[in-house]
């Protein structure tokens, strides 16, 4: 254990379909975590709901992010891990490829959304809190599920916080990735302003990538689509240096220009989904709401931005977009491939917000928008904020996508100032 923490572990088993209670069940794993000094009181809870879909919590240690030390000044935090992650019956490569069929494989992902892990939440709530009420942070697609929580539990929230994630209320996937292509292809313009050698070094990568099967150490090719997707990264606040210096030692020197080991084990584990393979496999589905099929949005717009094409001049990352070919070509996503496609074709997936609900909300939330996130659109989260009562929006240009992280508890501390009217 960690000095700095107090920290209780729980499990909790919960219906896999909430509308079936008897049906099957999945653990659900939480952190509960105290300061040591204050583990004895009674303190408000805190409930932290973290970005992906697909991530798990963090785990208390030396470097565990800045808001987790201030939350603990005033709160008791509870670290879940959303069904599919983590130690909640995790959803992976393995456990996807025991399924019967492609469809039974879908029909189990169908129940890994937001209104899913409200539930899971709910039922949590009130065998560690009764009836009390308690509060949020929601993350990136954290604020996403905050927004189902206040339209299908509002009685369950005191307050919510919410960082760089307010989706668009009614947005299909096709909205959302017509505004994405552009704000990548700007993030990557600036990565090659920040550092113009990158522009070259990887098209050279590519092009030998597309000459030759290179292959990663778990035996995927290494294809220059897959490479372009080390762009997803570029969207934090340490982005463009990763990126960069993971390209600095791309080559083997004196192995005429050889992609080093270095790079190619790096490359995997950044590419390859081993982690959090819903990440990828339920991206898509964040947006589906009775609307038509998602139908793999983010390929179909692919064809509206030709200056992301393989051959056009400078070679352009991609970013938080989900492409058919990685269920085929990734082994970590492979047992996926079937069921994936059965999920963009599909068209009665429930609502996940209650706009009439929203709108008459009293609920305190506070949010904040980064003005040039590169994952989640500042002017559809703007326009969520105008649409929901006692919604209070702070937008800023100070912090990439992991500002509550990187601002050592600023940002927390101020949504909870303007949360309760102090700020």
């Amino acid at each position: 254990m960690n000095p700095a923490y107090a920290t209780v572990d729980h499990t909790f088993t919960v219906p896999l379909d909430h509308r079936a209670p008897d049906g099957p069940t999945i653990e659900v794993f939480a952190r509960e975590v105290a300061d040591p000094a204050r583990a004895g009181e009674e303190l408000p809870w805190l409930l932290y709901l973290q970005g992906g879909p697909g991530g798990k919590s963090p785990r208390p240690s030396a470097g565990s992010p800045g808001w987790l030390a201030q939350a603990l000044t005033t709160h008791r935090v509870l670290l879940l891990d959303q069904r599919g992650t983590g130690r909640s019956t995790p959803v992976t490569a393995r456990s996807a490829a025991r399924f019967a069929s492609p469809e039974r494989l879908a029909d189990h992902l169908a129940h890994f959304r937001a209104d899913a892990i409200v539930a899971d939440a709910e039922l949590i709530r009130r065998e560690l809190c009764g009836d009390a009420p308690w509060e949020t942070l929601g993350q990136s697609y954290g604020g996403f599920i905050t927004l189902t929580y206040l339209s299908q539990a509002p009685q369950g929230l005191k307050a919510c916080y919410v960082t760089g994630g307010l989706p668009g209320l009614t947005a299909t996937a096709d909205d959302v990735y017509a505004r994405t292509y552009p704000r990548v292809r700007d993030r990557v313009l600036d990565f090659y302003a920040r550092y113009p050698e990158d522009a070259p070094r990887l098209r050279k990568i590519a092009d030998l990538l597309a000459a030759d099967d290179v292959r990663l150490p778990n035996g995927d090719r290494l294809t220059p689509h897959r490479l372009r997707t080390l762009g997803l990264a570029l969207g934090m606040g340490d982005g463009f240096e990763r990126v960069h210096w993971l390209l600095d030692e791309a080559e083997s020197p004196g192995e005429g220009g050889e992609l080093s080991d270095t790079f190619l084990h790096q490359t995997m584990t950044l590419t390859g989904f081993t982690d959090n393979p819903l990440f990828a496999v339920m991206q898509e589905s964040l947006y589906g709401q009775g609307a038509g099929p998602t139908d793999w949005a983010a390929s179909r717009a692919l064809a509206d931005f030709p200056e992301f094409a393989g051959d056009a001049d400078p070679l352009l990352l991609t970013g938080e977009m989900m492409y058919p070919w990685m269920f085929r070509e990734i082994a970590g996503l492979r047992p996926f491939a079937d069921a994936a496609d059965l999920l963009a074709a599909r068209t009665d997936w429930p609502p996940l917000y209650d706009p009439n609900r929203l709108a008459a909300n009293e609920v305190p939330l506070a949010a904040i928008v980064y003005h040039d996130d590169m994952y989640v659109d500042a002017g559809l989260s703007l326009a969520t904020a105008r649409r929901i009562g006692a919604a209070r929006a702070w937008v800023t240009n100070e912090w990439e996508h992991d500002g509550v992280a990187a601002s050592g508890g600023r940002v927390l501390a101020r949504l909870m100032d303007l949360a309760a009217g102090r700020a």
